[in-house]
Formats: structure tokens, sequence, C-alpha cells
């Protein structure tokens, strides 16, 4: 999944204004404007798309973690890394501060059925030999389980 899809299925679930991810950005002290964030969402190909580089994604989702949680004392961690979709899950489990239990449910709802020891295996560092890779489908299923929980709790407020 390219980062330009990920920022697109988290604005999607968290109804975000271009105002309210430029806050976001702005927490991790990564600061976008309001053409820049527009360009984000434009189609690929066209002229003034622009693609979201791993670190801007990283930052993104660090500030989508101090606007859910709060800031953490000390410095800000930077990812020296290229963001991949096991740090996108992550990120967004540590984010909505979401337990195993809480994850396996989002994507039973989405059609997607794991275990604890699968899904704690997408959160082990690459280098254990347990580790695994979390595809494409994978993380759509948890933005679709995320997706389907937000509209649920929306249908319950307003009755």
């Amino acid at each position: 999944m390219t980062n330009n899809e990920v920022l697109h299925h988290i604005r999607y679930i968290f109804t975000l204004s271009n105002e309210k991810i430029s806050a976001i950005f702005q927490h991790a002290e990564c600061p976008k404007t309001e053409e820049e964030i527009s360009n984000f969402f434009r189609k690929n190909g066209e002229p003034s798309f622009t693609r979201i580089a791993d670190n801007h994604l990283a930052s993104f989702l660090d500030g989508l973690i101090i606007e859910y949680r709060g800031a953490k004392e000390g410095a800000q961690a930077q990812l020296n890394q290229p963001v991949n979709n096991n740090i996108v899950f992550n990120k967004v489990k540590i984010a909505l501060a979401l337990k195993a239990e809480d994850i396996i449910a989002l994507l039973d709802s989405a059609e997607l059925t794991l275990s604890k020891h699968e899904l704690s295996a997408f959160f082990r560092k690459p280098e254990h030999k347990h580790f695994r890779t979390c595809n494409d489908d994978t993380l759509l299923k948890f933005f679709n389980g995320l997706h389907l929980q937000n509209r649920q709790a929306i249908l319950e407020i307003k009755e």
C-alpha cells in the first residue's frame, strides 16, 4: 500500500479535514501547508500530485499518536527506515491504544480471522524468527474494521 493510500484511508476512517491533518503533522513538528496536504490526495498522474515521503508519513503517524494519546516526555523518536505496513499497523494500534483482542475483533468484523499469535507476529522485530510481514490485504482489512467500528459508533450517537 502506498503512503498516499495509507493517509487517504486514515483520513476517511477518522473523517479528518485538511486543517486537522495539518495539526497532526504539526504535533510531530513536520508542518505542512494546506496546498501540500491537498496535493497528497490528488490522483496519481495529476500535475500537482505529490507522493508522501516515508519520513513524512512516519511523522504524521507519530502526530496521530500524540493527537490521541498525548505527547511523550523526552525526545521524539525519528524513523530512519522505510515505512512499511507493519510500522503503519503498529503506530495506528498505539495511537488508538488497541489491545490484541480489540484488533482481532476489528479484523473479524472485516472478515479476516487471525489468532493472537498470528497478530503478534506483525509487531515483532524483523530479525525475530516469528516475525511476519503485514501484507496490503491485512492492513486494508484492519482499516475497514476501524471504519466499520467508527461508523457504528456514529450511528449509536445519533440514536
